[in-house]
């Protein structure tokens, strides 16, 4: 073998210069070799081209960056929850009317109204609620499905009301296939919660309820066991809080954008942790079909009513005695609010809490100890969490004036709807009554009038293109504030207004009986 000879002593060699042309020329015979190398190794998709320039090592860390990059999955999660998940079945005897077909026995709203058909139950038999799918004429057993969760390993378990409501037997089947008995422990209709006991076991795998608050964008897994099939699992995020969606004064939804499948009624909602941040209980659904919109019961609900369904079969709930209305901006300017905050009294109840504590029709509650109310919704929501017996401290604000009360808190009946009024107006007997400049009502007094009581002023007559017509007033309604002043002739309700608008004030506030109940309505004055 020839040695090679030392170059480190020869001159040194500068490099001539290359026209632009030779440059040129040198790139595309690069390409041409590099083209010929590529035909002649023949890359596939399993051969990467900087491949041919990598060490072992260099492999060796591109395979640990690859590994690193890969998109992360949830099957670590759900491999883990779905075990706690539980498919419900229950056999319901019911009798069920000759024409009752579409009746919607399981719907908090109205049958044919929007809201009925756009919140549709996923639970219920195939997946249906009961009035949407069919079933003996004249009565029967008619078969219920939905899903749960394990939250203790004796066997309580989580599920919706309307999945058990008036069940005669209930069935559970796990995700490995097997088959208990259960029995109602208890329900809560007013937040759809029911909790049950599995019979025959006693080391079941369970899941825990979050203790923090999902936050908006949060990833949620919306896992059911519907039909008994075996669990299903769908992903997405949290995309509101605090919805209401109209299916009571509790409402305080988790709305979520995973596709939840019908018969997941009942089911959980996880986060990342794998603890359940909700339980599935309603979908948006214009077409009767998933569209991606689904609404959760929060942990911190569902913890609340667990525990007393388990104590006592039963949740009470804590009571104050007011028909309670939102701020809205044109009331708080009304009041001389800064803010649309708060819960207006629209009328304490007879006897109750509240008005034995002196609060009054016109008062704003404004804080309950200490904790600021952002709307009715959320007062009926707090003092709904406390127990009856409980003392509390509320502020509240009093013919402009702030001030404290403290009461007692009674315990929520179980009927509290009003009943509507059924005396009518004979407007026969009344005179045409007197106009209410720039508001568009006509008044008379109401004790001129039959059936309208001895209080107040009765409209008599509403101009449809006014301002009043716009806030819903209508004919035989009843005012009895303007302006926090009781009235009884029109002279007095023009008084008032005249007084509201020397205080520059932009609408007059008036205190409306509208069939069995009252409300505040804010109307807006006319300048000049």
């Amino acid at each position: 073998m020839t040695d090679r000879p030392d170059l480190s002593t020869l001159p040194s060699y500068k490099a001539p210069k290359r026209s632009l042309f030779s440059a040129r020329k040198l790139a595309l015979m690069a390409s041409v070799v590099a083209g010929l190398g590529a035909a002649t190794y023949g890359f596939s998709p399993s051969h990467n081209p900087a491949d041919l320039f990598t060490t072992p090592a260099h492999a060796q860390v591109n395979n640990e960056v690859k590994k690193v990059q890969q998109p992360v999955g949830f099957a670590d999660i759900v491999e883990r929850v779905k075990p706690s998940v539980i498919s419900v079945k229950v056999n319901i005897r019911e009798k069920v009317a000759k024409d009752d077909s579409n009746n919607n026995d399981d719907s908090p709203f109205q049958p044919g109204s929007p809201m009925e058909r756009f919140f549709r139950r996923f639970g219920g038999p195939d997946g249906l609620p009961p009035g949407l799918r069919g079933g003996p004429r004249g009565g029967g057993v008619v078969t219920g499905q939905g899903s749960g969760f394990f939250i203790s390993a004796d066997g309580f378990a989580v599920t919706n009301n309307h999945v058990v409501d008036g069940a005669d037997k209930v069935e559970v089947t796990t995700d490995d296939g097997k088959t208990y008995s259960a029995k109602v422990i208890g329900t809560d209709p007013r937040t759809d919660l029911a909790l049950i006991k599995v019979e025959g076991g006693s080391n079941f795998q369970f899941a825990k309820l979050s203790e923090t608050k999902p936050r908006i964008g949060d990833w949620v897994l919306a896992v059911g066991n519907p039909f008994g099939l075996g669990g299903t699992v769908t992903a997405g995020i949290v995309s509101a809080s605090g919805r209401d969606i109209g299916n009571g004064p509790y409402d305080d939804f988790i709305q979520i954008d995973a596709p939840v499948n019908k018969g997941n009624s009942g089911g959980p909602a996880f986060d990342v942790s794998g603890e359940v941040m909700g339980v599935n209980t309603a979908i948006y659904s214009p077409s009767g079909g998933s569209v991606g919109i689904a609404f959760s019961i929060p942990a911190q609900t569902v913890k609340s009513v667990v525990a007393q369904l388990k104590d006592k079969g039963a949740v009470s709930r804590g009571w104050i005695g007011v028909q309670i209305q939102p701020v809205t901006s044109d009331i708080a300017d009304s009041l001389g609010m800064k803010k649309a905050e708060g819960a207006l009294v629209a009328e304490p109840q007879a006897n109750g809490p509240a008005a034995k504590a002196g609060i009054e029709s016109g008062d704003v509650i404004t804080a309950v100890n200490g904790e600021p109310v952002k709307d009715a919704r959320e007062l009926a929501r707090t003092i709904g969490g406390l127990a009856p017996g409980n003392a509390v401290k509320l502020n509240v604000l009093h013919k402009g004036q702030d001030k404290t009360v403290n009461l007692t808190l009674g315990q929520l009946p179980n009927n509290l709807e009003a009943k509507a009024d059924t005396d009518k107006s004979d407007k026969g007997n009344s005179s045409r009554g007197t106009d209410v400049p720039k508001l568009g009502l006509t008044v008379a007094p109401a004790n001129s009038v039959a059936g309208a009581g001895k209080d107040g002023v009765v409209v008599t007559e509403v101009d449809p293109k006014s301002a009043a017509a716009e806030r819903g007033f209508k004919e035989g309604d009843v005012i009895l504030e303007v302006a926090g002043k009781s009235v009884g002739t029109a002279g007095e309700v023009r008084d008032a207004i005249t007084a509201a608008r020397n205080d520059s004030k932009n609408s007059v506030l008036m205190r409306v009986k509208s069939g069995g109940s009252s409300r505040f309505v804010a109307v807006p004055l006319a300048k000049g």
